[in-house]
C-alpha cells in the first residue's frame, strides 16, 4: 500500500495527539526513567516459556562465565528484609489489573487536587513501588541509596528524573538540578557513580526539538538545504532511517528559536564541563524518533567538544529495537574515528514501542521498530558485539543495558574472548534499579562492572512517568520469573 501523505495541519494534529500526554500543565515535570527510557533501559518482555520448566531450570545452563542460579551466592549481600520487600513489590507489579488501576488513578482528576484519597495513594506508592524502583526524592536520599548499592558490589547511574520542558526558565531550573547531581556524585565514594544521566528534553524545549528534527530530516532528504545554525556533528541518519515525520519543507528557525537552540546547547556544554571536572561520564538518554535527530545532533556536537585524550565523557544512546540502529551506530563511530573523537554509547533495546508504531501507522508507514522480538535481540547482540570490538581497538566505551540473560551471557563471553579484562572501565553492564537483580549480581560476581539505573525525584512527579512506561511496555514493571523464584 502506498504511503498516505497527510496535510501539514493534520500531521501536526497527530504529532500533538501522540505527545500531549507527555507535556505538563506547568513548565516542567519531574519523572523517572527506560524505560524508557527510564526508562530508556527497558525492553520488551520475553515470550512465555511453554516447557514445564521453572525459570531457574531454564536459565541454569552450564556457563563458567555467568552463574545466575545460585541464589545464596547472588543475594549474599542483600538483607532478608530487603529480599522480602522486593519480592512482594515485584509480585504486585506483575499483576496487570493493578497496573491498569494505578494508571487510571494517576491520570484521573483525583490526583489534581489535595484530598484524602490522593494522600493515601501517594503514601502507599511511596512505601512500595517508589522505594523499590527509585533512589529517593532528592539528591541526598539518592546518594544514600547509591552507597547501599555500592556496598553490594554494584555501581549507580544517577538520574535526576526530569524531562519534557516547555520554556527556558524550566530548562534553567533543570540544569541546576543536573549540576547538583554531578556535584553530589563527586562527594560519593570513588567510582560508586558510573555516570550521570540526562534527557535533552529537560534542558531544551520539546517544541524546539521537534522543529530542529524536522529541519534535520529535510536536509537529509535534500542535502543542499542550508541550516546556518548547524555545527559539526556525526551522521544522524542512515539510508533506512524514518523520515516520514517531515512531509513538507519546514520553515527556517526564527531568530528567537535559533537563540533558544543556542541556550539549549550551552546548557549541555555546562553540564559536560562539570562532568569533565568530575571525570564522571554524562550519558544522554534516547527518546522517540520524532525528536531523536535533534537529540543526537546536540549529543554528538558535545562529544566532539568534550571527548578528549582517549576519555569519552559524553555518551550517546542507541535503541536496538529500531531497524536503523546498527547502521546509525556504524556511521557515527566511523565519523568519530575519522575525527579522532573517543566515543561512548549506551546500547538499549528501547522503550517507546507503542508510541512509535501508532504514529507510523497513523501516517501510513511501516513501524520503525523491528518486526519481531527475535530481530530486536539479534540487532542488540550485533551492536553489543561491534562496540566490544571497538573497545579492543581504541579508546571507545560502551554501557550494555539489558535485562536479557542471554544477551548478558553472550556479551560477557565475547568480552573475555577479545581479551577485555574483567573490571575494564570501558565496559559497563546496566539494569534498572529494582529489576533483574539476579543478572546484575551474576555479572558482578563474574568480575564485570555493573550499574543500576537509579532515578530520583518527588513521588508525585516520578510515579506518573513509571506508569507511562508501564503503558508503553506491557511487562516493564514485572520482573522475569527467575528473579522472583531466586528471591523466594
Amino acid at each position: 500500500m502506498a504511503p498516505k501523505h497527510l496535510p501539514p495541519k493534520q500531521l501536526q494534529n497527530l504529532r500533538f495527539f501522540f505527545t500531549r500526554s507527555l507535556r505538563t500543565s506547568s513548565s516542567s515535570s519531574i519523572s523517572t526513567s527506560a524505560a524508557v527510557s527510564p526508562l530508556n533501559l527497558a525492553e520488551r518482555p520475553e515470550p512465555a516459556i511453554q516447557k514445564p520448566l521453572t525459570a531457574i531450570q531454564d536459565h541454569a545452563k552450564p556457563s563458567s562465565i555467568l552463574d545466575i542460579h545460585d541464589h545464596q551466592k547472588l543475594f549474599s549481600n542483600v538483607p532478608t528484609s530487603k529480599l522480602l520487600h522486593a519480592s512482594s513489590n515485584l509480585y504486585l507489579a506483575s499483576i496487570s489489573p493493578m497496573v491498569d488501576f494505578g494508571m487510571w488513578v494517576m491520570n484521573s482528576r483525583l490526583m489534581e487536587t489535595d484530598n484524602i484519597l490522593r494522600a493515601a495513594m501517594m503514601k502507599t506508592v511511596r512505601h512500595t513501588f517508589f522505594e523499590h524502583f527509585c533512589a529517593g526524592e532528592d539528591v541526598v536520599e539518592a546518594g544514600r541509596c547509591i552507597k547501599k548499592v555500592n556496598e553490594s558490589g554494584l555501581r549507580g547511574m544517577l538520574v535526576f528524573a526530569v524531562e519534557y520542558t516547555g520554556d527556558n526558565d524550566a530548562c534553567d531550573q533543570n540544569l541546576k538540578g543536573f549540576l547538583d547531581t554531578v556535584q553530589s556524585a563527586m562527594s560519593l565514594p570513588p567510582s560508586s557513580v558510573s555516570s550521570v544521566v540526562v534527557k535533552i528534553t529537560a534542558i531544551c524545549p520539546l517544541s524546539l526539538l521537534e522543529r530542529v528534527s524536522d529541519l534535520l530530516r529535510w536536509q537529509q532528504r535534500h542535502p543542499s538545504f542550508n541550516l546556518p545554525w548547524k555545527q559539526n556533528s556525526f551522521p544522524l541518519f542512515s539510508d533506512s532511517s524514518p523520515l516520514y515525520h517531515t512531509i513538507e519543507k519546514p520553515e527556517p528557525l526564527t531568530p528567537q528559536e535559533e537563540h533558544d537552540l543556542q541556550l539549549g546547547q550551552e546548557r549541555l556544554w555546562k553540564l559536560s564541563e562539570k562532568s569533565v571536572q568530575a571525570n564522571i561520564p554524562l550519558t544522554v538518554d534516547a527518546e522517540n524518533t520524532a525528536i531523536q535527530p535533534a537529540i543526537d545532533y546536540l549529543t554528538y556536537s558535545a562529544a566532539i567538544k568534550y571527548n578528549k585524550d582517549d576519555n569519552p565523557i559524553v555518551y550517546g544512546t542507541i535503541q536496538a529495537y529500531l531497524k536503523d540502529a546498527k547502521e546509525r551506530l556504524l556511521l557515527a563511530t566511523k565519523a568519530a574515528d575519522k575525527m579522532r573523537v573517543p566515543m561512548g554509547f549506551k546500547v538499549v533495546r528501547g522503550a517507546y514501542m507503542s508510541r512509535e508504531s501508532k504514529l507510523a501507522s497513523a501516517l501510513g508507514y511501516d513501524s520503525p521498530i523491528h518486526n519481531s522480538i527475535q530481530e530486536t535481540h539479534a540487532c542488540y547482540n550485533d551492536c553489543a558485539s561491534f562496540m566490544l570490538e571497538k573497545i579492543t581497538n581504541r579508546s571507545d566505551a560502551v554501557i550494555l543495558a539489558t535485562h536479557n540473560v542471554e544477551s548478558g551471557r553472550l556479551a560477557a563471553k565475547k568480552a573475555l574472548d577479545l581479551g577485555i579484562g574483567r573490571g575494564n572501565p570501558k565496559l559497563e553492564f546496566a539494569q534498572l534499579y529494582g529489576m533483574s537483580d539476579s543478572l546484575s549480581f551474576g555479572l558482578s560476581n563474574a568480575g564485570f562492572l555493573v550499574s543500576k539505573y537509579m532515578p530520583y525525584g518527588p513521588v508525585d512527579k516520578v510515579i506518573p512517568y513509571l506508569l507511562r512506561r508501564a503503558e508503553e511496555n506491557r511487562g516493564l514493571l514485572s520482573t522475569s520469573s527467575i528473579d522472583k523464584e531466586l528471591m523466594r
